[in-house]
């Protein structure tokens, strides 16, 4: 058995999931990176929205999580901890990204690495010359990039932007949290998610409009930040803010449940969201936009449409056997490969493959040169 790992990670938040889903992300990971016995430290830059009644995990108890108030702060009281830590990984969206990695990567002793939980639009950043929480110059400053997409860009990655090492680390499901609950559906059609301009027209096509066409079905959307402006049919629920702990009861009340993709996710495909992984894991049947790589991650498991008509066409269908058939067949698959158990698996293993590549070329730089 490998030896026990020392990780320190720099995120965007661990403590809320108000309206982001790097916190569940990051807590199935690091869950399993827990039961793997290894330690992790969790250094999360203090704001006011992820703070008071949005930060629904002040004290996890599967890693230390520890608060700073800005870069001058952080850099004082942990440059210690990551000389001391076998591996630093920060993540993407960190408040002051540049200069937060410019200190990590020299001052880091051990393993860097960028967890990259947006890559898709990371990349499309950087094309653009925005570097608003990482610089291209910096990418091959990492021993690895883990990136939330799989498939070409992790080629692309290494041959257009440097990286050393591009590995997958796609996001994973708490297993023991999200699991069918039994209850009775009440929902047609549901979907979660923060807004998002881009997200929004496929929104409005894949269930609002079949909203206003299916009058006598229910729907319901939860997630913050959606405009005023926005006309909710009256047959579709809105909940503002749904804590992950309600996630398995919201997806077991849902006949189907609605995965809707960013453009920038879309185009580079291989980009699985939290959420489809959760519903899968709750048994809930998923309907999908359509991208590269859906069907290989989850073969059998994804009912992709094209639009509205599609979407009302199949919510008049009243095929049980068929919906339940899709649901186990992507259940089956997440338990198998997507658990925050799986990951944490591939993560400190290539944690340990690093180090280890790392002793090989000191031992064999001593042997080249000696000490006298």
């Amino acid at each position: 058995m490998s030896r026990p790992l020392d990780i320190v990670v720099l995120g965007l938040s661990l403590a809320s999931s108000w309206g982001n889903g790097h916190a569940t992300t990051f807590r199935s990971l690091l869950r399993g990176v827990h039961r793997l016995g290894h330690r992790v430290l969790f250094l999360e830059r203090q704001v006011p929205w992820y703070d008071g009644d949005h930060r629904d995990l002040p004290d996890p108890d599967f890693c230390d999580l520890a608060f700073y108030g800005d870069r001058g702060e952080l850099e004082q009281r942990f440059a210690e901890r990551l000389r001391a830590a076998d591996a630093v990984i920060v993540g993407s969206y960190v408040p002051e990204g540049v200069p937060v990695i410019d200190w990590v990567l020299a001052t880091a002793e051990g393993v860097t690495g960028f967890y990259d939980i947006d890559t898709p639009v990371t990349l499309a950043r950087l094309e653009r010359g925005d570097e608003a929480y990482l610089a291209r110059r910096q990418i091959p400053g990492f021993d690895v990039y883990f990136s939330f997409t799989g498939g070409p860009t992790l080629e692309r990655l290494q041959s257009e932007f440097g990286a050393r090492s591009a590995e997958a680390l796609y996001c994973s499901v708490e297993a023991a949290r999200y699991a069918p609950t039994g209850e009775t559906p009440v929902w047609d059609l549901g979907y979660l998610g923060t807004y998002s301009d881009d997200r929004q027209p496929t929104l409005e096509a894949l269930l609002i409009e079949p909203a206003r066409r299916l009058p006598h079905c229910r729907f319901v959307v939860a997630g913050p930040q959606y405009p005023a402006t926005i006309d909710w049919p009256g047959n579709v629920d809105r909940i503002e803010h749904l804590p992950p702990a309600e996630h398995a009861s919201f997806y077991s009340r849902q006949r189907y449940t609605l995965n809707v993709t960013r453009a920038d996710m879309i185009a580079a495909g291989w980009s699985p969201s939290v959420r489809l992984f959760e519903a899968a894991a709750c048994g809930t049947p998923i309907v999908s936009d359509s991208w590269k790589g859906l069907e290989a991650i989850l073969p059998g498991g994804v009912r992709t449409v094209q639009g509205t008509d599609e979407v009302v066409a199949l919510l008049q269908q009243a095929d049980a056997a068929q919906r339940s058939a899709m649901a186990e067949a992507a259940r089956r698959v997440v338990l198998a490969d997507h658990t925050g158990d799986a990951r944490a698996a591939e993560f400190a293993a290539a944690i340990h493959r690093l180090l280890e590549a790392g002793r090989d070329r000191e031992i064999a730089r001593t042997a080249l040169h000696p000490v006298a």
